[in-house]
């Protein structure tokens, strides 16, 4: 019989683990035969000590082979990008059809938002009709068929991910990089693909804030992928303020779609085109990110990223007015407005995205635990980003609501958010780091 406290002491101590206990705790969990409790002491254990890079192997395959797997035929090479969580970040939108559109097969397992981050399920769930849990054999028989699906994360696979998932976010264990890492490399092995791109935010708008956290979680997806023989490769990026414009489920689908039509704002564009970029030379599409940020770019300029967004969300039963797709119409948003204007005048010296976020959340944009409903319209709109020059009462963002009495603390956030100085701010990167 597994010895569970001795398993718990044993890492307690700083001691290793063999690859055969972790499959046991694993299965002993999903049974029900180690109470959440003792597997709450093992996190906590695992937050101090850390895995090694054997025991991290071993866990992470214990978790992927833990439920259903997706399985494409051998002959193809299907994708996959990963976020770590941001405000505004609507770059799977962009990405996914541009890639897609110029012959590299995206298979997409895709979460709600939690927290003060936002979900790609959400924000593809304000486009009327959308079917975004597909059985496994939909989800392959799109990819084959028409390059790219995009689907919510079924509970069918890798379900102790999601168990020990459920435990760390109400057991503080969830900064932790071997435990982050192993959680969500688990989940791209249970979803078929055969090469990941990941992109590892840092920030105030991110799980991590520093870089250097950031850079060693990175390092650690990519080497935990390389290890069950994939490829991998992982772009450091800035999500300090928010990206883009828009915050808000349904705007943010206007925004991909903006940019989609070589539209757009410039920051967003840019961050697209280099995941994008990645990913076509991870594939072997292209000899270098560049090449593939130049390829990225023409997908966009000919209208073919375009034609393949309107193919996925046809594909997907979803119903959007052509009026929207053209631009000449825009989607749903809260019919309630509030300007946020600057007290003074000067260079935006800050916009903070972690504001940003929560003011969404407090809008009814987001949730503070899983399973609410959420408002698809409410949006904040950044209309002055961090380097502009305001005038003294020159509004500095919107705010779309429908409910007033969540109005209060969602203006107080995005008031907070901006900070207005008088020597204009130096740019900030939006990649900082590839690790290949």
């Amino acid at each position: 019989m597994f010895d569970v406290l001795g398993f718990i002491e044993q890492k307690r101590d700083g001691k290793f683990h063999t690859p055969e206990q972790l499959e046991d705790f694993v299965n002993g969990c999903m049974k029900g035969e180690v109470p959440d409790y003792q597997a709450a002491a093992w996190l906590m254990a695992v937050y101090f000590r850390g895995l090694s890079e054997g025991e991290l192997l071993s866990f992470t395959k214990a978790l992927a082979d833990s439920g259903d797997k997706i399985t494409f035929p051998k002959d193809i090479v299907v994708l996959d990008k990963h976020s770590t969580g941001g405000v505004g970040d609507k770059t799977t939108l962009i990405v996914l059809p541009i890639v897609a559109s110029l012959g590299v097969p995206v298979a997409k397992l895709s979460g709600k938002g939690l927290g003060f981050t936002g979900g790609t399920i959400d924000k593809l769930s304000s486009i009327p009709g959308m079917n975004l849990q597909l059985s496994a054999k939909k989800f392959i028989n799109q990819v084959m068929e028409i390059g790219c699906a995009i689907s919510g994360h079924s509970e069918a696979l890798a379900p102790a991910e999601g168990f020990f998932y459920s435990l760390r976010d109400v057991t503080g264990t969830v900064p932790s990089i071997p435990l982050i890492a192993s959680s969500i490399v688990s989940k791209k092995l249970a979803g078929g693909a055969s090469s990941f791109v990941f992109d590892v935010k840092f920030g105030k708008g991110s799980f991590m804030k520093g870089k250097e956290k950031s850079f060693q979680l990175a390092d650690a997806l990519v080497n935990l992928a390389k290890a069950f023989d994939k490829k991998a490769l992982a772009l450091l990026t800035n999500m300090n303020a928010p990206l883009g414009t828009w915050v808000g489920n349904s705007a943010e689908v206007q925004e991909a779609l903006d940019v989609l039509r070589g539209e757009g704002p410039q920051d967003t564009r840019e961050l697209c085109l280099s995941l994008a970029g990645a990913m076509l030379f991870i594939a072997g599409k292209v000899k270098s990110i560049e090449e593939g940020k130049a390829e990225a770019g023409r997908a966009i300029s000919d209208g073919r990223a375009l034609r393949q967004f309107e193919r996925l969300v046809r594909a997907q039963k979803g119903t959007l007015d052509e009026g929207i797709i053209s631009g000449s119409k825009k989607m749903p948003l809260a019919k309630n407005v509030k300007e946020i204007r600057s007290l003074e005048e000067g260079y935006v010296a800050e916009c903070n995205a972690l504001n940003i976020g929560l003011a969404l959340r407090k809008l009814g944009g987001g949730r503070s635990r899983k399973g609410e409903s959420i408002d698809l319209t409410v949006a904040v709109e950044i209309l002055k980003k961090k380097g502009a020059f305001v005038n003294e009462g020159e509004p500095l963002a919107r705010i779309y609501f429908n409910r007033t009495n969540l109005l209060e603390e969602a203006t107080e956030l995005v008031s907070s958010a901006f900070i207005v100085g008088h020597e204009k701010p130096s740019g900030e990167l939006l990649v900082e780091r590839v690790v290949e």
